[in-house]
């Protein structure tokens, strides 16, 4: 017997048969979903309501669809929660896209998705492939009438009968939207505020450390002498220090970040807080226009810190070390009653209005981007996602471009940039990690070749950043829609976003911008998230000093980084439940 014959033997004895097969899927849909309980996207009809409909020709289609993903639990569907193609799939049986025989299990209809997302993930342009029924000329329309807003069909188009919207996709493009006060420096009294001047000390890296962190030199110290100081000698040397310590000196047992689920409204709704301003329509690549509100306008010429000015109302914080997050997630829906907690919720107030009006510089912009250079390229992202080993070969990945746009928007008095990466596929998390790890490496001043070290070897914790700004603007399909092109197949056509840019443009506005600028205006999400991890004590970030990965791994028993810690300490924003290392970002 010959080497190919044995192995192709080989190869027979591992394949299950299709009666195994069957009964794997049995079994796994008895313990995902109990006997005789149905997916809830799943709808069950009698054999009457089946036989009654009869038989329709059903049609090979890419489905080009939009959505945003709040109140979701991603794309993918789940047994048991409310997702986009859970809704989705409902919506076709509904509108007769899918007949009542196939209505109970989209797996009938060989449905496929291009890009998975998480929860809370938006998507401007998403494809998926399946088998349905379109004779309707309006089917279209019938499927949009049975979707919440929050989803649009942008239109359906008839492919071969061998296309897959995951396996032919070229290239995927995101798009991230994060407030420009993400890249403001640690807070000199955080953990991170007082380590890394020491260590850039330590490698003798202390003047270049300062001359990278030279633009926003003067921002904490003009809010200490400005806001932090007058308000707190307002409150007797005692209650002071209490609060000084209780808002940087935060050991890591009492820090706890839940800005998805502990609500503040009730709190919120107490408070004499500005009314929210409508979102104007903005693009983020380019400036708004001189005919738009305050709101929403252009911030290239802002070399220059904005004034400081005296705070509002104040609000309440997830991860507060004064217990205030606790009682409202036990419950209590109570305000602080002690002169102690209102002064703390003030203060923090003071200090999150005063980051808003931070206005980055075209020195530090451009520094993102060069750091955000670093990306391009095919790299070992093993720290960039969960549960994969430097050695995975899955790992590697190729990243085209990650760019941001050169003029920041300002929207409800926070400064925004877009930042876009392009790339053939990603792993679990991957953009979003990619964006925690060029804004820490610029906030922190950072030389920009540590970049370098996270594609090596060495376990790394990258935090992945809030869910909230992360948008799947759209999938490539060019290799497919040339060969279309080329084959010129009546009825089939391309697989592409292009005509339907308006509306979509329109979406993006009302559904994911606006969604976007108001959760953050509302919780302060990218705040929680970055002040946390500078309070954070102990070795896991302190890579990201001069002195470099030395510096976390020689305070770790063993000599090894202990990545899980900070997971353990800091509950990171919007966590995934079912996590795939080989699943797609979201």
């Amino acid at each position: 017997m010959g080497r190919s014959d044995w192995s192709r033997k080989l190869a027979d004895k591992k394949a299950p048969d299709k009666r195994a097969r069957t009964d794997q899927a049995n079994k796994r849909r008895k313990v995902d979903g109990g006997e005789g309980n149905l997916p809830v996207y799943a709808t069950s009809f009698s054999k009457e309501e089946i036989e009654a409909e009869g038989r329709k020709p059903k049609k090979k289609v890419a489905v080009m669809l939009g959505y945003s993903g709040s109140g979701y639990k991603g794309m993918q569907l789940n047994h048991h929660e409310k997702t986009i193609e859970g809704d989705l799939f409902s919506a076709f049986v509904a509108a007769g896209a899918i007949s009542k025989a196939n209505a109970d299990d989209p797996k009938k209809s060989s449905l496929v998705r291009c890009a998975r997302t998480d929860r809370g993930v938006h998507a401007a342009g998403n494809v998926i492939s399946l088998k349905m029924i379109i004779e309707d000329p309006a089917i279209v329309e019938k499927i949009n009438e049975k979707l919440s807003s929050q989803i649009r069909v942008w239109g359906i188009e008839r492919t071969n009968g061998g296309f897959s919207a995951y396996q032919l996709c070229d290239s995927r493009i995101y798009e991230y939207l994060i407030p420009t006060y993400c890249f403001l420096p640690p807070h000199p009294e955080s953990f991170l505020g007082k380590e890394l001047p020491k260590l850039a000390e330590e490698a003798k890296d202390l003047t270049g450390y300062q001359e990278r962190q030279g633009e926003v030199s003067s921002f904490w110290k003009e809010t200490e002498e400005k806001l932090v100081k007058p308000f707190l000698e307002g409150l007797g040397s005692e209650l002071s220090e209490s609060i000084r310590k209780a808002l940087y000196d935060v050991e890591p047992s009492s820090i706890e970040i839940q800005p998805d689920t502990v609500s503040m409204s009730d709190v919120r709704n107490s408070e004499a807080k500005p009314a929210h301003t409508e979102v104007q329509p903005i693009n983020p690549q380019v400036p708004c226009g001189p005919d738009l509100p305050n709101t929403a306008q252009s911030s290239d010429e802002s070399d220059h810190q904005s004034p400081v000015s005296a705070p509002g109302s104040s609000t309440v914080r997830a991860g507060d070390s004064s217990g205030e997050a606790q009682k409202l997630k036990e419950g209590t829906g109570r305000a602080p009653s002690s002169p102690f907690e209102s002064a703390l919720k003030q203060l923090k107030h003071i200090i999150i209005a005063r980051k808003k009006t931070y206005r980055i510089d075209s020195k530090r912009l451009a520094r993102v981007q060069s750091v955000l250079n670093q990306y391009a390229g095919t790299h070992n992202f093993h720290n960039f996602t969960i549960s994969k080993l430097s050695r995975d070969p899955s790992a590697k990945r190729v990243i085209k471009s990650f760019t941001v746009a050169p003029k920041p928007i300002i929207i409800n008095e926070t400064e925004w940039l877009s930042l876009k990466v392009h790339g053939q596929s990603f792993m679990m998390h991957q953009i979003r990690k990619m964006v925690t790890m060029a804004a820490l490496i610029v906030r922190c001043g950072c030389p920009e070749e540590r970049m370098n070290d996270s594609y090596g070897h060495e376990k790394l914790t990258v935090p992945k950043a809030p869910s909230l700004g992360l948008l799947l603007e759209r999938p490539v399909f060019d290799s497919y829609n040339s060969k279309m092109r080329g084959d010129d197949v009546e009825g089939k056509g391309e697989v592409s976003f292009e005509k339907y840019e308006k509306e979509i443009e329109e979406f993006k506005q009302r559904e994911i911008y606006e969604r976007i600028f108001r959760d953050e205006d509302a919780q302060d999400t990218f705040h929680t998230f970055f002040a946390s991890l500078d309070s954070v004590r102990g070795p896991n970030l302190l890579y990201l000093s001069s002195l470099g990965v030395t510096a976390a791994r020689r305070q770790t028993a063993g000599g090894e980084i202990d990545t899980k810690s900070v997971e353990q300490i800091i509950p990171e924003v919007s966590d995934d439940e079912g996590e795939d290392a080989n699943g797609q970002e979201g």
